[in-house]
């Protein structure tokens, strides 16, 4: 009866990657056939006036467009799909003395790292997790777990705030969104130009674009993509040191060694944050080997070092 249920949720995994294969890809054919249509129209097409060429400039702009526009509009909307995604609940106003605690404890550091007051959230979670997100250091949202009010003390979960509202002051979400659609505009634009050389060369396609351009060009945007978000990843990683030395200043050096320490006990609990949120998140799932390549967070123990070994935090 168990593999029975195994096999079963196996296959549900294995169908859910399908449609989400299916899902991007079909999507990638909707935005390239509109915003081609709109690019003509407004005289930025692909291709040169001879129809063979490949144009540049309109490549540019078309990969832009869709590269940082994306990302720019998952930015602005990030508070939303967090707070739908998780189930989070903002505290408006304050009814338990744990609430209470919160909302002052958040606002007393947003204070001291000079942002703005940021929405304070509690998300339905027994894992102990925090994350920040929005558009601007002045319109963020800061949100922890349930789990993490129950089994962290008050020292540890005030530096896990001060280590989400060191992302907000820092404006990590911004310099991500950013860095997201500088990789995403090349990613673009060289699965073009592949795409287009495939055409004319292998395909001997010799005006327009077939059908290999299309096909060619989807596959080196998701071969290309997953080797581009290595880049995005590092960053990821590099700004959780960061983050972790803002919260040593706002809450103390002690506390966020102790909140470190505690995740770290805690590494069998599964992190089930979604991807978008996990890389805002204060902890996420451990990873070895080349998979460390696409962890959006360093482990526990080096962040724990790092902080150990820091002077000036």
């Amino acid at each position: 009866m168990g593999y029975d249920m195994e096999c079963k949720r196996a296959f549900l995994r294995r169908l859910t990657v399908l449609l989400r294969i299916g899902l991007f890809i079909a999507t990638n054919i909707a935005i390239m056939i509109v915003l081609g249509i709109v690019m003509n129209a407004f005289g930025l097409g692909l291709l040169q006036a001879n129809g063979v060429d490949l144009d540049l400039t309109g490549l540019l702009v078309f990969s832009a467009v869709i590269g940082m526009t994306g990302s720019f509009i998952s930015l602005l909307l990030s508070k939303w799909v967090a707070k739908r995604s998780t189930h989070a609940q903002v505290i408006k106003t304050p009814t338990t003395e744990t609430e209470r605690w919160l909302v002052s404890t958040t606002s007393r550091i947003a204070k001291k790292a000079g942002i703005g007051m940021p929405e304070v959230a509690i998300f339905p979670s027994s894992e102990v997790n925090a994350f920040a997100t929005g558009a601007s250091r002045n319109s963020a949202l800061v949100a922890v777990s349930q789990g993490l009010l129950q089994q962290m003390n008050r020292d540890e979960a005030e530096a896990v705030i001060g280590h989400e509202i060191g992302h907000i002051a820092n404006n990590d979400m911004v310099t991500l969104a950013l860095i997201q659609g500088v990789v995403n505009t090349f990613v673009v634009f060289l699965s073009r130009i592949i795409g287009h050389f495939v055409d004319r060369v292998i395909f001997r396609n010799e005006r327009g674009y077939g059908l290999g351009y299309f096909v060619v060009s989807i596959v080196a945007q998701i071969v290309l993509g997953i080797l581009a978000s290595t880049i995005v990843f590092w960053f990821s990683r590099r700004r959780e040191f960061k983050a972790d030395a803002a919260g040593a200043r706002l809450a103390g050096k002690d506390k966020m060694i102790a909140a470190l320490e505690r995740l770290n006990s805690l590494h069998s609990q599964p992190a089930t944050l979604s991807q978008s949120m996990a890389a805002f998140g204060i902890r996420n799932q451990r990873k070895s080997g080349w998979k460390q390549l696409f962890s959006t967070h360093p482990p526990l123990n080096d962040r724990i070092a790092a902080l150990r070994s820091s002077r000036r935090v």
